[in-house]
């Protein structure tokens, strides 16, 4: 049980609450009632949540998941997608990035589909894969210039090159 966080329902966050350990299970007790039975785990620093311990407010988001906001983030171009799934990989835990995927996903409401797509070619580029990036990009409209350099003849391309762009 150590290191690995187990849910109760909603309505007892912040109640006193029994803990019985057994070598497969982990039960949460309310006042002599038992409120929570969970599956012991293994698994260090990690979840485990019963959808029906979520208010339901909540439960819709439970639904989420790394390949939906790839694929919301693909109806608007495949940087796009790429972009959003940089932010979930860097995460400790995908779900802590989904906030910062939706407003990305929700940036073709004020901006062109083609313009959020250039901010997110600009924001790879400069490894700046944020929301706020994006944000600032299409505001001061870096997102519609053009950053596309010659290729120089014998130069190789590698992530320690940075270009002449960098410098500016």
């Amino acid at each position: 049980m150590a290191g690995h966080y187990y849910s109760i329902p909603f309505q007892l966050i912040h109640e006193r609450l029994d803990i019985r350990l057994t070598g497969t299970t982990v039960e949460a007790f309310h006042k002599g009632v038992r409120v929570a039975a969970n599956v012991w785990s293994q698994i260090k620093d990690g979840y485990t949540t019963l959808p029906d311990h979520m208010p339901p407010s909540h439960r819709f988001y439970a639904e989420w998941n790394p390949a939906r906001f790839i694929q919301w983030a693909g109806k608007t171009g495949e940087l796009t997608a790429w972009l959003v799934e940089e932010i979930l990989n860097t995460r400790p835990y995908p779900e802590q990035g989904y906030k910062t995927c939706l407003g990305i996903i929700n940036l073709t409401r004020d901006y062109e589909p083609d313009r959020v797509e250039a901010a997110a070619r600009r924001a790879l580029k400069f490894k700046t894969c944020s929301y706020q990036s994006m944000k600032a990009i299409l505001a001061s409209g870096l997102d519609q210039q053009d950053n596309q350099q010659p290729a120089l003849p014998g130069l190789l391309l590698h992530q320690n090159i940075r270009g002449q762009e960098y410098y500016q």
